[in-house]
């Protein structure tokens, strides 16, 4: 992996940014060389031609139409010919964004927030070919496992055909993915929303950090899932769980330091756990990544303390939402800024708040694979859409990653299935900083986004072992 190096933000950088993409737009004289040399220089020299990716109109009808895979040119990244070599290249070669679903339950959710189907929110096949064309060609499922939460564990086999489906759209739209699971034998989904919620009472389960045979069935989950997906070209990383979170869920444990003394080796501890996931994944598919993130809702404060297992094809992954109630997730109106100085430590003085602080917070994850000498990447990051400074803070985060030559997913591309996207829009980056606006709209935070997705190159109709298929 490549070493962190600063690059302090500057009103010209930014400048470049958006004469790129307001090149594109107007179709100026010479706009396509400039941007091809651009891009260039993010690849090591290596050129491709941009499609037309470029967001105008607020109607994500509008959208230019999408490049068909048969139109898109032969490329030539290093020497990327099989799904590891995406991860393992040293090059960020996959970027993109995840979305979220769950069970559907009725008596929660009614039938219109989420749909009436077993697993929702939907999303449609335009969905995914909106965020191919910004450029994106990297999802991250996130979403429901495919054996039942409770006894006796089984497949469900509703959630297998909607992941076939899901699949099947993002292959359309000439993207990879990831298959995450949020939930499984012994874990429901509000685990990770929605603890201490009374509203949720009775539907907590978080019973696999306590049972044996419930870790065994979540082993089981995962050599059903990798037998039944390993042949698809498309799939080019297994996750394991999202978010692993039994020292905060049981013991409000949130330092590694403090629960690694007093639970290591238990079931508590997801380090004696996902080894036997990875052994079993490996007995049915040995050439798909396995991607492994760490306990403290994988955290990157955490990941020096997962272990690392002597098997091929895994990667070590984390999760950034940094500082999380005073950044990142603050609800509209908040006053803290990025660039800006506020108490980051809790210790009463204020700290800066820049890409600095920034490289040290994400320095575990090179010192990780520097040490270890394995990838890494970083699967989940990003802001409120109104935060103050929210494009900048993205444009030094997405750039911090492109320097350190891993792949990333942003959170989160959302569904346009109107009753959860109404509701649901912190995040839609789309909709602009206007906490009131609920419609897609050109803003800063989009156009950096799109920029950095615009580097891609692989794309499965233009990868070896895909067209192979």
């Amino acid at each position: 992996m490549k070493t962190l190096r600063p690059r302090p933000l500057n009103l010209s950088f930014r400048g470049i940014l958006l004469l790129l993409f307001l090149a594109l737009a107007c179709n100026l004289p010479g706009s396509d060389d400039s941007i091809e040399s651009d891009i260039a220089d993010e690849n090591d020299g290596e050129t491709v031609k941009l499609p037309d990716n470029e967001q105008e109109e607020e109607d994500e009808d509008d959208l230019p139409e999408q490049v068909e895979p048969e139109d898109r040119p032969p490329v030539v990244v290093g020497d990327v010919n099989t799904k590891w070599d995406l991860w393992s290249s040293g090059k960020t070669l996959l970027r993109g964004a995840n979305i979220w679903q769950s069970l559907v339950i009725p008596d929660l959710d009614g039938l219109e927030f989420k749909g009436a189907g077993h697993i929702g929110p939907p999303y449609t096949q335009e969905d995914f070919n909106n965020l191919a064309r910004l450029g994106a060609n990297y999802v991250t499922i996130s979403g429901a496992g495919i054996f039942t939460e409770k006894p006796p564990f089984e497949v469900d086999q509703q959630a297998v055909e909607h992941l076939d489906t899901l699949l099947d759209m993002i292959a359309n739209a000439d993207m990879f993915a990831t298959i995450g699971f949020r939930t499984g034998p012994g874990r429901s989904e509000y685990t990770l929303c929605c603890g201490g919620d009374p509203y949720f009472d009775g539907y907590f389960n978080d019973t696999m950090w306590e049972d044996q045979v419930t870790q065994d069935a979540w082993v089981e989950m995962w050599r059903y899932t990798a037998e039944y997906f390993a042949d698809n070209p498309i799939v080019v990383g297994y996750k394991l769980m999202v978010e692993p979170n039994a020292a905060a869920v049981f013991f409000e444990y949130y330092d590694p330091e403090e629960f690694y003394p007093a639970y290591a080796g238990t079931l508590y501890d997801w380090n004696q756990l996902f080894p036997r996931i990875v052994s079993a994944i490996r007995e049915v598919d040995t050439e798909t990544p396995i991607l492994v993130n760490a306990e403290g809702f994988s955290a990157v404060e955490w990941l020096p303390y997962l272990q690392v297992v002597d098997e091929v094809g895994v990667v070590y992954i984390a999760h950034h939402y940094e500082p999380f109630e005073d950044y990142t997730h603050q609800e509209p109106g908040g006053r803290n800024s990025y660039p800006g100085s506020f108490d980051l430590d809790y210790d009463g003085e204020s700290d800066d708040f820049d890409r600095e602080w920034l490289m040290d917070v994400l320095s575990p994850l090179v010192e990780f694979s520097d040490s270890y000498g394995v990838p890494v990447g970083l699967d989940e990051f990003g802001v409120n859409r109104w935060v103050l400074g929210g494009d900048i803070y993205m444009d030094d985060i997405m750039g911090l990653f492109e320097d350190m030559g891993i792949n990333y997913s942003l959170w989160e591309w959302q569904t346009t299935w109107p009753d959860f996207e109404m509701d649901v829009h912190d995040m839609n980056f789309r909709f602009g900083p206007d906490p009131e606006n609920l419609t897609s709209v050109p803003n800063e935070l989009l156009t950096i986004i799109e920029y950095y997705w615009s580097l891609n190159l692989l794309r499965p109709s233009n990868a070896p072992w895909a067209i192979d298929n």
